[in-house]
């Protein structure tokens, strides 16, 4: 890896976040690039820094490590170890996104210290690539739009469903897709107005108009309808065309919005004229539902492993089948715009 490891510790106590800092001085590969005492303070030093990874404690002052995760990880996704003596959370952390976590050291004698700052150490390496990835995936803001879609074979649904990773990856696709591309549906895992926020965003850098998906909003030609972030989003035959249907509900495969819920509703509504994508994520969201668009006769595209931030979500949906090919991140837009003319995969 090229030049350090840069590292974020966020923990509201002073003295541990000093004998961490100290103690991880001695690796010459890594580089604390900054220290934050609550999540709000660590937020800021995110967007500041722009660390490789973070290393987090639970227990802190106005919001808990799992609810910041939770906010955090949908909008700025960035490899996070927990480091905490909270063990009891240890399942919850990890179901919210952080990669890995470690108990704190229940001894304060130097030898202890020591072997857990070795072992600190080997995780940040090991999350290395994962960080890198995420960062990587940035490199989305000046994506060519690469030609008209002028002369489309093809004028169904163009869905697509994804989580940890996806607010990169789908905005990638989304600023390569010239404006006058068929109507588009997307589930990306976020809380509540981060959605908004994030519509907001993309339409600002896309040729294709981004809007927060409202309940009775028409599927139309070169606009893109992303689910409200507490909200189901299904598609349903309105006339000759589609309109969507956003409504509360229980989660579905864990999630609110779900993926599966959109695909499954794609697949009744839109059958073999529709176009899946599924991208990275954690868990199986969206598998089963891009699977019955499949059975319907939709073309489906999963994100493949080596460009995917988390291979989760595209890893179970091609292993059920519900993948008619697999490609790497920076080839799905023109995959999509090559069905659209030529309706060929």
């Amino acid at each position: 890896m090229p030049g350090k490891y840069r590292i974020l510790v966020v923990d509201d106590s002073m003295f541990f976040r000093t004998a961490l800092i100290k103690g991880l001085s001695g690796e010459t590969d890594i580089e604390i690039v900054g220290e934050a005492h609550d999540p709000y303070d660590a937020r800021d030093k995110i967007l500041d820094l722009e660390p490789d990874l973070m290393l987090l404690d639970l227990e802190m002052p106005y919001m808990n490590g799992i609810e910041f995760l939770k906010v955090l990880l949908p909008q700025w996704p960035i490899p996070v170890v927990v480091l905490s003596n909270a063990k009891h959370l240890a399942n919850d952390a990890l179901r919210a996104g952080a990669l890995d976590f470690m108990s704190k050291p229940d001894s304060r004698s130097n030898d202890v210290f020591n072997v857990f700052i070795t072992e600190v150490a080997r995780r940040i390496r090991k999350f290395a690539d994962v960080g890198h990835k995420y960062r990587s995936s940035e490199s989305i803001r000046n994506t060519a739009v690469s030609s008209s879609g002028t002369g489309y074979k093809f004028n169904g649904i163009i869905a697509l469903g994804a989580s940890t990773g996806g607010t990169q990856s789908t905005a990638k696709i989304l600023k390569a897709l010239p404006g006058d591309m068929p109507g588009m549906v997307i589930v990306q895992h976020m809380p509540p107005d981060f959605t908004r926020m994030y519509a907001e965003n993309l339409d600002k850098d896309c040729t294709l108009k981004v809007k927060e998906a409202v309940d009775g909003d028409t599927v139309e030609k070169g606009v893109v309808l992303i689910a409200p972030g507490d909200l189901h989003m299904e598609v349903v035959k309105r006339g000759t065309g589609y309109a969507v249907n956003c409504h509360s509900g229980q989660k579905v495969s864990g999630h609110c919005p779900s993926v599966d819920v959109l695909f499954h509703s794609v697949a009744k509504a839109a059958g073999q004229n529709a176009l899946g994508i599924i991208l990275t994520g954690m868990g199986a969201d969206g598998a089963k539902g891009l699977l019955s668009m499949r059975q319907r006769g939709a073309y489906t595209i999963g994100q493949d492993e080596k460009s995917c931030i988390v291979y989760g979500m595209p890893k179970e949906a091609y292993d059920i089948g519900a993948v008619a090919r697999q490609a790497p991140l920076d080839n799905i837009a023109s995959m999509i715009m090559t069905y659209c003319k030529d309706l060929r995969g």
